[in-house]
């Protein structure tokens, strides 16, 4: 029983890490840059429903970001702010509406922050920070909290859970 469970876990956390990685490529015009949406960053919200998606998140955003523009420093920072902000709202599951809170302070801080100091992104810290934190506040919560809705809606059909 214990390998089915650990099974299942890696098995939601490939496929996750997988769909974030495609989206992300597959709409890279809006996916990278200091204004982005990331589409796929409204699957921040899957921690909500299984711990798998913390890793998952973590890995499709660091493959993702092996063809940003922004190099090695996005591939670390950028991936570390996922898996910061996926552990976050997996802590924060009690209460739906703030799951999607985390991954967009998370990521304004540390990505705007990456933006301003490492590449020199004008016109300052706090407008970088908040570019960033826009793009995600329009993924995480205008698309990933209708999403966390629907599956919650219908969550024994996706079986995300644990049994």
């Amino acid at each position: 029983m214990n390998l089915r469970k650990n099974v299942r876990f890696w098995v939601q956390a490939a496929v996750i890490g997988g769909v974030y990685a495609a989206l992300t490529m597959a709409l890279a015009p809006i996916s990278y840059g200091p204004m982005q949406v990331r589409v796929s960053e409204a699957l921040t919200v899957l921690p909500y429903f299984t711990p798998a998606a913390v890793p998952g998140l973590f890995v499709g955003c660091f493959v993702a970001n092996t063809i940003s523009f922004y190099g090695v420093p996005d591939m670390i920072f950028g991936s570390l702010a996922t898996l910061a902000g996926a552990f976050l709202s997996y802590k924060l599951r009690k209460r739906a509406w703030l799951v999607p809170l985390p991954p967009i302070l998370v990521n304004g801080v540390v990505i705007g922050a990456m933006l301003y100091f490492i590449y020199g992104v004008e016109p300052s810290l706090l407008a970088d920070m908040a570019w960033v934190a826009l793009g995600e506040c329009l993924a995480c919560y205008a698309l990933g909290y209708p999403l966390l809705r629907y599956l919650k809606r219908h969550e024994r059909i996706f079986r995300l859970t644990e049994d």
